[in-house]
């Protein structure tokens, strides 16, 4: 089991942007929101070459921020998405994008009964800060 992804620990990563600043300059976030449920199920990375083939493949891609490559979301696991629906915001600094699961859920992790979920699958507890998964 991963601590970071799974356990009940809040560490949360001040740093992620200052990182991605330092390693991949040209990046805007992307809110990607599911079309039907209306669920946000994930905060990503956009450059220009993500973005014009996510325009043109009407397809979920991103930028890898750890990895600093084109990310086609699921290409590796067979969870695509399609692209429905793309809008800007009023400084033309992030993006959001609604999406269609062609299967599964979105995220790189599982429940317990091996099916994908969401990227927001735990909640915190307001007194301890613990994190509390709501779909294990």
């Amino acid at each position: 089991m991963k601590e970071l992804e799974e356990g009940t620990a809040l560490t949360l990563d001040f740093a992620k942007l200052a990182k991605v600043a330092g390693n991949c300059p040209d990046v805007i976030p992307v809110a990607v929101q599911h079309a039907d449920t209306k669920e946000l199920i994930l905060v990503a990375y956009t450059n220009e070459l993500a973005f014009k083939e996510s325009m043109t493949k009407r397809s979920l891609v991103l930028w890898s921020t750890s990895r600093n490559e084109l990310w086609e979301k699921g290409a590796t696991s067979g969870q695509t998405y399609d692209l429905v629906e793309a809008f800007v915001n009023c400084e033309q600094n992030s993006l959001l994008y609604t999406v269609r699961p062609r299967a599964g859920g979105i995220c790189h992790t599982s429940n317990q009964n091996g099916k994908p979920r969401n990227c927001y699958y735990r909640r915190i507890d307001f007194t301890s800060l613990a994190l509390e998964n709501v779909d294990p």
